[in-house]
């Protein structure tokens, strides 16, 4: 017979998991879901998005899985509805959909779902994205905790409160990752690479009037978010193991003006002008200029493309060139420093190419920690 502290440790233990709703008209589908999510969260079945209102009216839960195309009610009217109703606004959505195409997945984030998962179900990715934001809704539980007291704690509370935004940047860095598994690393090899470009941007005078004014911690945290429109983009796109087709290039290019789209949108809740959002905004929607005016998503050219976009430009394409891809292999620093040497003045800024050829030997060491992962890149 089980003792009474055991008995308590497990009712405990129950206690603390996360609730979570599957809404799809399918049996076999809910059946699946809910056995690889089962283990870790307490999972709730639901046919219909009709007695998922139902249900509703009993139990919160933290996260609903939402599948678009069902009879009666579809996934995009139910959750016009959920997003309508004060009690039911904040709970998380994430579609679930047969649907592959961008178009689809950007309807259906424009109405308020955090995320987009395409069926047949993948377990691991599928576990990995909802505990992913499980991780986001708890910090953001815990963010709204401080705010309601920041008044009587601001001053003891301050670092605290900058720790946990920083915890949630990271999480949605790594659910841009996660989207994206062909990344992985990426996005902190970057941010090693931008702190080697401004320090040494910083000893040389050169654009000394443009970034006077920047706070560097806040520009490094804010280039975690350059890739983070491509949330919007197709899983089949993203982690296509081959080169991609001209159409498919054309939708993944589209991630930089996405981008630009999720951080206004965060822009618009913030009272106060923000210069790490304002930071990211520009890295997200001007990495990919080129200095000739033949990059994209606007074709700036020369000193039109801010400063920011011409930093990220050397470090995206160096980190992409030193690494592999599932249809391509990685090269040498020595290749890539030769091939960002020779699109100075077409894709790069000759400035910051000449910058960048002095610090080589300091990209390449912050390059080598990363030699035991397998990476790839966009």
């Amino acid at each position: 017979m089980e003792s009474l502290e055991k008995i308590e440790k497990t009712e405990k233990s129950k206690k603390k998991r996360k609730t979570l709703f599957i809404v799809d008209d399918n049996l076999t589908n809910l059946n699946i879901a809910k056995d690889i999510l089962s283990e870790e969260y307490s999972v709730i079945t639901i046919p219909s998005a009709d007695k998922m209102f139902t249900m509703l009216k009993k139990t919160i839960p933290n996260l609903i899985l939402l599948d678009i195309e069902m009879p009666e009610m579809s996934g995009y009217d139910a959750i016009t509805i959920l997003k309508a109703d004060n009690r039911y606004k904040d709970i998380p959505v994430i579609f679930i959909t047969v649907r592959g195409d961008s178009t689809s997945e950007l309807n259906g984030l424009s109405l308020g779902a955090v995320d987009y998962i395409s069926k047949p179900f993948e377990p691991r990715l599928l576990a990995k994205r909802v505990q992913v934001h499980m991780t986001i809704e708890t910090q953001r539980e815990q963010l709204r905790d401080y705010n309601d007291n920041l008044i009587n704690m601001v001053n003891q509370k301050a670092e605290a409160v900058t720790s946990l935004q920083n915890a949630i940047i990271g999480t949605i860095t790594e659910l841009v990752e996660c989207r994206d598994y062909s990344v992985s690393g990426h996005i902190e090899r970057i941010q090693n690479y931008l702190k080697i470009l401004i320090e040494a941007l910083e000893k040389s005078g050169m654009y000394e009037e443009v970034i006077k004014d920047w706070k560097i911690d806040f520009f490094l945290q804010s280039s975690r978010l350059h890739d983070v429109g491509k949330i919007a983009i197709s899983d089949n796109i993203l982690n296509k193991p081959a080169r991609l087709t001209n159409d498919e290039f054309e939708k993944i290019k589209k991630h930089a003006s996405y981008g630009v789209e999720v951080i206004e949108k965060i822009q618009e809740c913030t009272p106060n002008p923000d210069p790490f959002l304002e930071h990211a905004k520009i890295f997200a929607g001007t990495h990919h200029e080129k200095w000739d005016g033949t990059g994209y998503p606007n074709g700036l050219k020369g000193e039109e493309i801010p400063l920011q976009g011409r930093l990220m430009a050397i470090a995206d394409v160096y980190d992409s060139l030193i690494s592999e891809r599932p249809y391509k292999k990685a090269i040498s620093h020595e290749d890539a420093v030769k091939i960002i040497k020779a699109g100075s003045g077409t894709h790069f800024d000759p400035n910051l190419v000449d910058l960048f050829i002095k610090q080589e030997n300091e990209f390449k060491k912050a390059g080598l920690v990363f030699d035991a992962q397998t990476v790839t890149v966009d």
